[in-house]
């Protein structure tokens, strides 16, 4: 623990002087994932070496196992791994989206023309996103956090109570802790947000995703393609080499039967949906279905606790954006605790994570909003609506200005953007 807590510490020395001097921890973090051991490295940068960062998760000893799923990381989220020196160590493994196409039609059609077309660039020379082995970027982070001297626990914490000037933690087989700032990056079942009481208003879309890597016989070229039909977005997503990271939307009963088929009736939906363009086409790794849905909690806030991630929101894959919402969480936590404490106030405060909460929670429900309506407006079998919105992709193709910023926006480039995104340092 770095010093005592009162409000003449910023005179006396920033941050040093007002982290409060009881035994435990100055922040503690639930949650092992992608965007938990973001959180930790962000923080310790912003707090300094002397902070004590606590992470919880009782399943530490199996982070960084290969579960097969890829990511798409935009260029936000890009700048901010690069400030944490993660991303040198995946570098090898991410490959540039260099261009996305977009197609509306169904699973039969023997064309599908191209409605609308984006380039991969934000900045010449920066692509717009990178997909990266969620494994890969795992084990980084987890690396990472240890050389940072992060103090990782594999624990569940059990029960938290928040009193004046910190919070009591119960883990594991009778351990305590006392921390001043609690932080739920423990997923869209977040405990720790039902523990706090925290409303979750929530709805299950019907559909499951369907992930897996194919390989195939010509390069990619670096282009992703959204194909929608009647079930659901299936889209490619580019890796390094001839491979692909296939994320298939289906109604939860067909995903069910999909997974259930023998292989070479497996391979013969896939190349339905995949087509030839690239030649032969071969998984590569293990389908897995998800159900998807939508989830958003009342408050990203407590009595000195956040939610971050998943815990906080869940929205629909349509657009790629789960994993950027929750890093974007991330980096506006991070800024607004260590702005806090270099001026001398207590990063825990209602004030300080109010801020947090006024500047995540509109972008996350505006994304929330909008991907559940592109699902509900492009997952079905309505012959009008599809003519509506191809209406809509050609002219929006057509509108070079408006699609700059439509890959702007998903690079997480727009509105307020916190430091880390930019790619500056805390």
């Amino acid at each position: 623990m770095i010093g005592t807590g009162t409000t003449g510490a910023a005179a006396s020395g920033g941050i040093e002087g007002v982290l409060s001097a009881a035994p435990g921890a100055d922040v503690a973090i639930v949650g092992g994932g992608l965007a938990g051991l973001s959180l930790a490295l962000a923080l310790r940068q912003g707090l300094g070496p002397d902070a004590d960062i606590v992470l919880f998760d009782p399943g530490l000893d199996r982070l960084g196992a290969d579960d097969g799923r890829c990511s798409a990381i935009a260029a936000g989220a890009r700048r901010m791994l690069c400030v944490l020196g993660v991303w040198d160590t995946v570098a090898a493994a991410a490959q540039p989206i260099c261009s996305m196409i977009v197609t509306d039609s169904r699973t039969r059609d023997v064309a599908r023309p191209v409605f609308l077309t984006f380039d991969g660039d934000v900045e010449p020379g920066e692509a717009f996103a990178h997909m990266v082995p969620n494994a890969a970027l795992q084990a980084a982070l987890l690396d990472a956090a240890r050389a940072a001297g992060i103090d990782l626990r594999g624990a569940a914490v059990e029960a938290f109570d928040a009193a004046r000037g910190g919070v009591g933690l119960s883990f594991g087989a009778g351990g305590r802790l006392s921390t001043r700032l609690l932080v739920a990056c423990d997923g869209a079942r977040s405990r720790l947000r039902t523990m706090a009481g925290i409303a979750n208003v929530s709805w299950g879309y019907g559909q499951s995703g369907i992930t897996f890597t194919v390989e195939h016989e010509r390069p990619h070229e670096g282009r992703a393609e959204e194909h929608f039909l009647p079930a659901g977005p299936f889209a490619t997503l580019p890796l390094p080499g001839n491979r692909c990271s296939i994320v298939w939307t289906e109604r939860t009963a067909d995903a069910e039967r999909l997974l259930a088929l023998p292989a070479a009736a497996f391979q013969e939906e896939l190349e339905q949906r995949f087509g030839h363009k690239l030649g032969w086409v071969k998984v590569v790794s293990k389908p897995r279905a998800y159900p998807l849905g939508f989830a958003m909690a009342r408050s990203f806030i407590g009595d000195r606790l956040a939610l971050v991630g998943d815990a906080a929101h869940l929205i629909h894959p349509i657009a790629g954006q789960g994993l950027n919402m929750g890093l974007r969480d991330v980096a506006a936590l991070a800024e607004v605790v260590t702005d806090a404490a270099r001026v001398g106030l207590d990063f825990a405060a209602p004030s300080v994570l109010e801020r947090y909460q006024r500047w995540r929670r509109f972008d996350t429900l505006a994304m929330g909003v909008a991907t559940d309506g592109l699902n509900r407006l492009f997952s079905n079998r309505s012959d009008v609506l599809r003519a509506v919105r191809d209406v809509g992709l050609g002219l929006v193709d057509r509108m070079p200005r408006l699609k700059g910023l439509f890959i702007r926006d998903a690079a997480g480039l727009t509105g307020e953007v916190p430091k880390l995104l930019r790619g500056e340092m805390l």
